[in-house]
């Protein structure tokens, strides 16, 4: 894994880029729809810039991607200039971004012509997981491959990794840790609002029952910036809408009931309307109170 390239550099993908440039010894080579925030990446970390993805591809050992949407994946992977026109038989793809498990087995079966193996590694731990190296991988796809690139990651960017099983496998992880993640911010935004109507202090609310069994992440990390109304960071309300609906469609596939997921994307919908779609997922909280 002598020659790495990292397509898509935004507020994930930006700093895990930066991760591999650091800490891999390899040579890498980034590319972004916008050139100027590949030069910005330039401007902190060694390597070099490509102008498209077939441009990055092209001699790649390993090739990470963190881009946006199905869409975004295929545009990237197998549309004009993309990385199928130069990808060397042999190469790895990684694929960071969180996207449904049919398009991951569309181009697990598209690269195989190729001779090159694709896995779907999407990642959990938002913006303050990738800037401090701490994410937690999921992967599906072959169990060589992933033993061949998990030292990597394990190394520079990941504080977890495992592999889940056949292609999607990864992706169907995600949509689960999704799905509790909305979950247990729409109890915790519940809980808040009724002490804040309360008046009870929220701070020596949170500090006890952070003590007791109703600990969780979310309460840890985003407890008392709910109370105080912030929502300038972490995984945006867009984003875990997009993916409620990936989780959603999924569902209708394996038969599975999710009468809550249904109802908080609803909800993540309400606020994306009202001009919170860039506030973090824990916004929910604004719905609750006035």
């Amino acid at each position: 894994m002598q020659k790495i390239s990292f397509l898509g550099l935004g507020v994930m993908g930006y700093p895990m880029a930066g991760h591999l440039a650091k800490k891999s010894g390899a040579d890498v080579t980034v590319y972004n729809r916008s050139v100027a925030k590949a030069d910005q990446w330039l401007g902190e970390y060694q390597g070099r810039k490509a102008l498209t993805p077939a441009d990055a591809a092209r001699d790649a050992d390993l090739i990470c991607l963190c881009v946006g949407n199905d869409d975004d994946l295929r545009q990237v992977l197998t549309g004009e200039n993309g990385v199928a026109d130069t990808v060397k038989a042999g190469a790895i793809i990684v694929d960071h971004t969180t996207v449904s498990a049919d398009v991951s087995r569309e181009m697990v079966a598209f690269f195989a012509d190729k001779g090159v193996t694709f896995l779907d590694c999407p990642v959990s731990g938002g913006q303050a997981g990738a800037v401090n190296g701490v994410l937690t991988i999921m992967c599906g796809g072959d169990r060589a491959a992933y033993d061949k690139v998990a030292p990597i990651f394990k190394t520079v960017y990941a504080r977890e990794m495992r592999h889940m099983g056949n292609s999607g496998a990864g992706q169907l992880t995600k949509m689960v840790n999704q799905m509790c993640i909305a979950g247990v911010l729409q109890g915790l935004a519940e809980g808040l609002s009724f002490g804040m109507k309360s008046g009870l202090d929220m701070d020596e609310v949170l500090a006890v029952i952070s003590a007791g069994s109703a600990q969780s992440w979310q309460m840890e990390n985003r407890g008392k910036t709910m109370v105080r109304d912030q929502f300038d960071f972490g995984f945006a309300v867009d984003w875990i809408y997009k993916d409620l609906g990936i989780a959603l469609d999924e569902a209708k596939n394996n038969g599975a009931n999710l009468p809550i997921t249904a109802q908080l994307r609803e909800f993540y919908k309400e606020l994306s309307d009202q001009g919170f779609g860039r506030c973090d997922a824990s916004a929910l909280i604004k719905r609750l109170i006035s």
